[in-house]
């Protein structure tokens, strides 16, 4: 008996998109898209990557992350006249973040309409902060390449209005070894020390990371990446300063 044959290439592509309906996620966003440009709006570099290399949604990421902070950026002016440029450029930092996308992705449901490779799909990438917010941002890119500013400003701020209107001005997605550094100067300590250990495959690598002040611990954290270790660590130490 033969084997099947795996599809590669544009074809495995069409295969993986043709097999869910998009129809919930476009009601979602509130508007239509062609197919082909909804199909690379999905394509995450290691479904690309692992096809053929394939062309992948990053150039509309790029697009849409300016779209985003542009639309974002006018709201907050338009709506928060008494506060100053640093408060609304904290509060566009807690709406243009990459939990913030996520959270607006997994209301979607949009990881389940990514085409991931299968290194990502094993390792839980359909709901992981970064891939998700990034996806998001594709989509934005191609709404606005399709539709123009106008549609694409109106399908922002259906997304994000209530958290424009809610912005803080600290935020998760704030940077934490800023805001930590800041605190430790201010209070005249020395600069926090950071230190990791990482376990596991390289596919499925975790890292732990202690920020000690002036020696002691202040706070850990665990995340997939380094840096998400490190940002975790330092949002408890500032906690804990504060």
């Amino acid at each position: 008996m033969s084997r099947k044959r795996r599809l590669t290439g544009e074809a495995a592509r069409s295969a993986a998109f043709e097999s869910v309906d998009h129809a919930p996620l476009l009601a979602s966003l509130g508007v239509s898209l062609p197919d082909e440009t909804l199909k690379l709006a999905l394509t995450h570099r290691s479904f690309a990557n692992e096809n053929g290399h394939l062309t992948n949604n990053e150039r509309l990421e790029f697009l849409g992350d300016s779209v985003l902070g542009m639309c974002v950026a006018e709201a907050l002016f338009r709506r928060f006249p008494e506060r100053t440029e640093q408060d609304i450029s904290k509060m566009r930092a807690a709406v243009v973040n990459m939990y913030a996308l996520a959270d607006v992705a997994r209301a979607m449901d949009l990881g389940e309409q990514i085409l991931l490779g299968r290194g990502e799909m094993v390792t839980g990438g359909r709901d992981k902060h970064s891939i998700l917010a990034d996806t998001t941002e594709a989509l934005l890119g191609a709404i606005y390449l399709e539709h123009g500013f106008e549609i694409a400003r109106e399908t922002v701020m259906r997304l994000f209005s209530d958290m424009v209107d809610n912005a803080p001005t600290e935020s998760r997605g704030r940077d934490w070894k800023t805001l930590l550094q800041e605190r430790l100067s201010a209070r005249k300590l020395p600069a926090a020390e950071y230190r990791f250990e990482s376990a596991g495959p390289d596919h499925e690598r975790t890292y732990t990371v202690e920020v000690l002040v002036d020696g002691a611990v202040r706070g850990t954290g665990e995340g997939l990446t380094k840096k998400e270790a490190e940002m975790k660590a330092a949002h408890q130490a500032h906690q804990a300063l504060t």
